[in-house]
């Protein structure tokens, strides 16, 4: 996911600008390692957007759908002032699972629990912009390709 303004994340050798951490992916406490099929199987309705997981050991405990959306919030204020900084250049976050579902979401302004809305392809880039000032959905589930020379493109 791409964002105006330039800040990347330190799995992203191919893009240039200020490497950072942005913030690791959702905690799925008890429930990791598990897929929904599985979960599903003793708690039949269970919607991670909704539900959240079970708590985990010490070293993972789980997170509930708003403390995700409480970490993508700390990481878009992170990221603020480059975004509002005419000459900075483009906000590059790189995540994975999860994750880059709810920064979407808390980017244009809806709940965490809103990032259910958009599904995201494996290998896919999506961006967001403004439009009028207001953040909005520029490009969703792009798929990054390489070009005859071997180098990556980015649609």
């Amino acid at each position: 996911m791409s964002l105006p303004r330039r800040v990347s994340a330190s799995s992203t050798p191919a893009v240039s600008g200020v490497c950072r951490t942005v913030t690791p992916s959702w905690d799925y406490g008890g429930y990791e390692g598990i897929t929904t099929a599985d979960i599903q199987c003793t708690r039949p309705d269970w919607n991670l957007w909704t539900d959240g997981v079970v708590p985990g050991p010490a070293a993972h405990p789980g997170e509930s759908p708003q403390q995700v959306g409480d970490r993508a919030d700390r990481a878009l204020a992170r990221v603020a002032p480059t975004l509002l900084d005419a000459e900075a250049g483009d906000v590059v976050l790189v995540a994975h699972a999860h994750l880059p579902r709810v920064l979407a979401a808390r980017r244009l302004g809806p709940p965490p629990a809103a990032g259910a809305l958009f599904a995201l392809d494996t290998r896919s880039v999506s961006r967001l912009g403004t439009e009028h000032g207001r953040p909005v959905i520029t490009s969703w589930n792009a798929i990054a390709g390489t070009s005859p020379n071997g180098v990556s493109t980015v649609p």
